[in-house]
This record gives structure tokens, sequence and C-alpha cells, in this order.
């Protein structure tokens, strides 16, 4: 399924996709080291792709790439997104994340949990920041997959992004299983400084010595993706060194 949108976005069909992408700041490399892709409009195309390709229609509901109503009819999960690969730490493909191109009420969806994709374990962008640093010795929480790619475009190669809340602890013990050292990455809102309280108390009951948190609240109305390409990588790693 990652191969076919990956093909898709770099076909003429993509055209409009990269130009989003483009727009959002993001070369051919990034998009490339992060496998983003499309998925087309017609809600058929995956299914029958990976239905040519030997797979049964409910392999594939069951790994969440397409949805099989009660009917047995069947339609592609994700329609006229660009697609995140979601990777586990062998850089594998478990889920995916899409952003809608057009008006859908929801602008991101996620792959369902499946049997092999539980999303308050996986760290998204670990797999790369792991690739693009070689002693991984802290970690920044921030909240989207594009802020995740934008801070990476911009040098910044330790970003990442759990998949359930950032403030359980499930995925608290997740980031703390990679590094001693977590710098959470929050809007500077009211719902920025809500999620800060919950990371901390749940946080608190984790901490133990060597550890090292951090909380960088953001102008209100800024996050990372908008924030770094306004001000550049140099001042938005002050605000990192200078986290509370």
């Amino acid at each position: 399924a990652r191969q076919y949108f990956q093909e898709l976005l770099l076909s003429k069909q993509g055209t409009f996709a990269r130009s989003y992408l483009e727009e959002r700041g993001l070369s051919t490399q990034t998009i490339g080291d992060f496998e983003l892709g499309l998925s087309p409009s017609d809600g058929e195309s995956l299914k029958n792709h990976l239905s040519k390709l030997g797979h049964s229609p409910q392999l594939l509901s069951q790994c969440g790439a397409i949805h099989l109503n009660d009917n047995g009819r069947t339609r592609d999960l994700f329609r006229n997104r660009v697609m995140f690969p979601i990777r586990n730490s062998r850089g594998r493909t478990i889920a995916f994340g899409g952003r809608t191109l057009g008006d859908d009420k929801a602008k991101y969806i996620n792959s369902p949990e499946s049997d092999v994709f539980h999303k308050s374990r996986e760290i998204y962008g670990l797999f790369e920041a792991k690739q693009a640093v070689r002693q991984l010795d802290k970690l920044l929480v921030v909240e989207g997959y594009m802020d995740v790619i934008a801070l990476a475009q911009h040098g910044i190669h330790y970003a990442v992004a759990t998949l359930g809340t950032a403030t359980n602890q499930d995925s608290l013990t997740a980031l703390l299983r990679q590094v001693r050292h977590i710098v959470f990455c929050f809007d500077g809102d009211q719902a920025g400084f809500r999620a800060a309280d919950r990371a901390m108390d749940n946080a608190l009951e984790l901490m133990a010595d060597g550890m090292h948190l951090q909380f960088l609240m953001l102008p209100q109305g800024e996050d990372p993706d908008t924030l770094v390409r306004k001000e550049g990588p140099e001042a938005f790693q002050a605000r990192i060194d200078g986290a509370t």
C-alpha cells in the first residue's frame, strides 16, 4: 500500500498533492525520506491494486487498508488524502495517517488499531529520527505529522509525535524507553496548557534518576510547522534550548 501511494504521488495524478506539499515548504528529499504518498479519490483503487497482488478483502480489512461493511461491500479507508506512513522501529509500515486534499470534515484520519498497530505504543517519526541522528539523546514531542516533517526539513531531526494522546502513561513510557530527556512542545493556547498539565501529572509518576523533562510553550496561534518556517531553525532551536 505504501509503495502504491508513493507511486501515485509521483505520477501525473499526484500533481495537485505535490503542489500542496511544495507550498508547505517540503523538498523532494524530505518527501522521499518520510515516504509520503497519495490516496486517490475513487475509493476502489487500493483495494483493486492489492487484490490483483493476491490479498483478500478480509486481510485488507483486518490491517485497516479498506473498510468492509456488514453487507460485505468494501471501500478504501483513505480517499483523496496525502498519506503519511507510520513506521515501527524497524522501518516497516504498520499504519497510515491521511490528510485531506478536499473539504472533508475530518482533516486528518488514522488507520484503526490492528494486530500490528497499537497507537499508544507507537511514535511517529522515531524511525526517521534514529536514521538521521546516530546517538539520539533527546526527543522533541510535537503534536502533528507535519510538525515533525517541517522540523526535519529545517535540520531539527529529533522531533516526534505520539499517536495516542501525548500525555498518557503508555505514550510517555514508549518515549522514555528511547531517551531520558524529553521536551514537550505545545501550542500556547488553553488546550496547549491543559495538555502540558496532563503531561506533567502523568510524567511525575514515571520520574526516576537521570530523567530530564522540559516544556516549550509556543506563541498563541503558532505550531512548530508555521513557526520554524517563519523564524528559521536557529531561532527555533534557541526556543528548545530555553524550554522550562
